[in-house]
């Protein structure tokens, strides 16, 4: 497994482009369904791809001023049916940066997040 190539080239730079294109659609299509979102205070059992787009559709406007964004990727553990990766993302535009651990699991029609978890941008 290529997990440079996979993770950073592919998967996050689509996931990247449909996060800057505010794309509820494209960016479900990264998720896995079933799903867990694990925010502070609020479990996501995402259950259907809809919810997905939902959710994104809600939060766009706190990131209305970005323009760009730049994702610092960190594999950190690697099966292969899962890829840990723990993502930084620097946004260009207004909005603070952030820091998720995603699990992604390989499906039939390539990888997708299984597990989002915030973590502490320091």
């Amino acid at each position: 497994m290529n997990e440079n190539n996979e993770v950073h080239t592919e998967f996050f730079a689509t996931y990247t482009r449909a996060l800057l294109d505010r794309d509820a659609t494209a960016i479900a299509a990264h998720y896995a369904v079933p799903a867990l979102i694990e925010f502070p205070g609020q479990r996501i059992l995402v259950t259907d791809a809809r919810q997905t787009e939902d959710f994104f559709a809600g939060a766009f406007g706190q990131y209305a001023e970005v323009t760009e964004a730049d994702a610092d990727i960190t594999v950190t553990a690697k099966t292969d049916h899962s890829i840990w990766a723990d993502v930084t993302w620097h946004y260009h535009g207004g909005a603070p940066d952030e820091r998720n651990m995603y699990q992604l699991v390989r499906t039939e029609a390539g990888w997708k997040i299984a597990v989002l978890t915030p973590l502490v941008c320091e």
